[in-house]
């Protein structure tokens, strides 16, 4: 079997789960999200694509619910003993299938949570699982139920995730003796990637962000390459990742001389990274995290050129997205607690001047001041 967990870390991880459902009065939970299934038994695919389900009964018993294509994947990286396999044809209904295995399961008119926020239910899916409930048990939204667990990490997820900041040093180091003038992105892109690959870490769970010139405004990735001018700027942001665990980065880095505007704006960025990191300590809450960001982004007049969420937790995350539901934006109540890794982006994208600047770090929160895991510095670099 190809676990990355001893078996007592998942029967731990287990039991906090059985205390949650116990609170809330649930005699199953049904798990649709891959980091969820990924985190309580180590099964790891991305057949979640496709329709399936973990169970979970209150007496601690799981039941894998998929298609036949994930069988040996779940038997090779799980713990999982009792795979039930629904069948690919025309017309299939795998809700219905659901509802069989919850009827052997004795869980008739029973209270049942529903992992529903997840890109593993589509709408579609969604729509089937509820006709097919609806008259058959108790459900409940328990969207938040395994992601509010999965927000402290262990000991040992706390090693991947230390593993996967190194590989996104890796991957900084492999790019900068490439941001040049005539530097070409695709062997940026390639270079950093392939650092993290050769540590022996993952695909990430979205892809990197690259883009110079006036794309370097951009926070998303498209598709397209070019090669860096005498004095330009590139936006990178990306991921080390190990065992699915992700430690992010982000900076702006600049070929030729610094533009007085670029200049302005990495020192409001890194003021404002340095606020959020003091903010980033028990007592004080993810909304109290982006007020420090949103603070020092005013205070340079930069309030119409930042973003409306400054960061967010990371771990275990699978495609579309490595961010997890934790974020930092207004008013957000979430404690900050120790034991969480939290990626801090100070994203500056100043349309009127076509300047870009981005700073951004992941932190492991303790029980007072964070502690980055980056071994780079928070300085301008300029090739």
């Amino acid at each position: 079997m190809a676990l990355h967990f001893e078996r007592a870390e998942f029967d731990a991880r287990r039991d906090r789960l059985l205390i949650e459902m116990s609170e809330r009065k649930l005699d199953a939970l049904l798990l649709f999200a891959q980091e969820s299934m990924y985190w309580l038994t180590g099964y790891d695919s991305f057949g979640f694509c496709f329709f399936q389900c973990l169970v979970v009964k209150a007496d601690g018993s799981i039941v894998l619910l998929t298609r036949s294509a994930d069988l040996r994947q779940a038997r090779h990286t799980s713990i999982i003993d009792n795979i039930v396999v629904w069948n690919d044809r025309y017309g299939a209904n795998p809700a219905l299938d659901l509802r069989n295995l919850l009827n052997d399961l004795d869980l008739l008119g029973m209270r049942i949570g529903v992992e529903y926020d997840t890109h593993g239910l589509t709408a579609r899916n969604g729509k089937l699982l509820d006709e097919q409930l609806q008259t058959f048990a108790k459900i409940e939204d328990a969207s938040d139920l395994v992601p509010r667990l999965r927000l402290l990490k262990s000991p040992a997820e706390i090693e991947k995730a230390k593993r996967a900041a190194e590989l996104a040093d890796d991957a900084l180091d492999a790019a900068l003796p490439l941001i040049k003038q005539g530097g070409d992105e695709a062997a940026i892109l390639a270079a950093m990637q392939g650092a993290i690959f050769l540590g022996g870490g993952d695909y990430p769970a979205n892809e990197f962000i690259i883009g110079s010139g006036t794309d370097a405004l951009l926070c998303r990735y498209k598709a397209g390459r070019r090669k860096l001018g005498k004095n330009d700027q590139l936006t990178l942001e990306w991921a080390g990742v190990y065992h699915h665990y992700h430690v992010a980065m982000m900076q702006t880095v600049l070929t030729g001389k610094a533009s007085r505007r670029h200049q302005e704006l990495f020192e409001a960025a890194k003021a404002a990274l340095l606020a959020c990191e003091k903010a980033m300590v028990p007592g004080n809450t993810f909304g109290d995290v982006f007020d420090a960001h949103a603070k020092v982004m005013e205070a340079h007049e930069l309030t119409r050129h930042r973003l409306n969420a400054c960061g967010y937790s990371l771990g275990a995350r699978f495609s579309p997205s490595w961010m997890e539901p934790q974020m930092f934006y207004a008013g957000n109540p979430e404690p900050i607690a120790p034991d969480m890794t939290l990626f801090a982006h100070m994203i500056i994208m100043d349309s009127d001047s076509g300047t870009a600047m981005c700073l951004g770090r992941t932190y492991l929160t303790t029980e007072s001041a964070p502690l980055m895991l980056s071994r780079h510095g928070l300085d301008l670099i300029i090739r």
